[in-house]
């Protein structure tokens, strides 16, 4: 399946206006932002699944890596509890068994994890100490390497920046809504960026983002040449 595979363009989509589809496991439910899996086992995604309570995935090993931001509940296994609020970044090689006693649901993206990358990571991003003040927002950073960059960003409203994204940039909206050239992305919005793109962004609303940056100038593949 493809689903917003070709990296050079301009993809969105809003949760809200997707149809939930079920997954291996029972209880378990996803709804996909973008696919490229025509190369098992491969299977590079980013989706946004939902644990119901008492649900579990089966244990497996991360062949290209997992990044996952927890948007409600709490997700666990068998090495911590992760409320709503927690990024997590698990590098390819590492293994978990996946459960949600309450429910949860998370934003994950697998596949797409630098193979140098060996850095395993858990941020709670609710901790205000973490967080750096700027007039009209505040920035987290999250994760920084030659290769990709990972923050969240507070927007005030009245805030208005054109962002230039040599390598790309995915934006994931958790609270609010912001505006560019080409439309309105309210809570549950994804979009997604081509390296050398410039991105205008005006904000009348507080807005809360998840953002991901120069991923795309030169993308992760594990598939044979």
């Amino acid at each position: 399946m493809k689903l917003n595979a070709d990296l050079t363009l301009r993809a969105t989509a809003n949760t809200h206006q997707l149809e939930w589809e079920t997954s291996p496991a029972s209880g378990v439910c996803r709804l996909r932002l973008e696919c490229d899996e025509d190369h098992p086992p491969v299977e590079r995604v980013t989706t946004v699944v939902n644990f119901a309570p008492g649900s579990a995935f089966p244990g497996h090993v991360h062949g290209g890596g997992e990044e996952f931001y927890v948007l409600a509940g709490t997700f666990s296994d068998q090495h911590a509890d992760f409320p709503a609020g927690y990024y997590v970044r698990n590098p390819k090689g590492t293994g978990h068994a996946p459960h949600s006693n309450e429910g949860c649901t998370i934003l994950v993206k697998l596949w797409q994890m630098h193979p140098d990358d060996r850095q395993q990571l858990a941020i709670d991003t609710r901790d205000e100490n973490l967080w750096q003040q700027h007039a009209r927002y505040s920035r987290l950073p999250l994760f920084d390497a030659d290769y990709e960059q990972v923050d969240m960003l507070e927007l005030e409203p009245g805030f208005e920046h054109r962002f230039e994204y040599e390598g790309g940039v995915e934006y994931f909206v958790l609270e609010g809504a912001f505006d560019d050239d080409q439309g309105n992305y309210t809570q549950g919005s994804w979009l997604r960026l081509p390296a050398g793109s410039n991105h205008r962004v005006r904000v009348t609303e507080p807005c809360r983002v998840w953002r991901k940056q120069g991923h795309l100038l030169q993308p992760v593949s594990y598939l044979e040449p």
